[in-house]
């Protein structure tokens, strides 16, 4: 994933936040600013998550793997040396 790529995936997460069909999304971004993260951090972990995910669908050409991408938001945050 390129850093160019990252404003998209902040606005798709934007509208996972808000979107019913992705509650643990927003239960993620909740749990983050609640260890410290400020809301933009926040964000932009969940988006790094998504960029991954997108990644695997274009290397792999398989459908978007919702348990996976849920796996990759409980392991966050991400140790500061991997953060943007």
């Amino acid at each position: 994933m390129t850093d160019d790529l990252l404003p998209d995936l902040i606005a798709a997460v934007e509208q996972q936040l808000l979107s019913p069909e992705t509650p643990y999304v927003a239960k993620t971004f909740d749990r983050l600013c609640q260890v410290g993260l400020d809301p933009t951090e926040a964000k932009t972990q969940i988006a790094l998550c998504l960029g991954e995910e997108m990644d695997k669908i274009l290397s792999t050409r398989k459908p978007f793997d919702e348990k996976s991408y849920r796996s990759a938001l409980d392991s966050l945050p991400l140790p500061d040396e991997e953060a943007v």
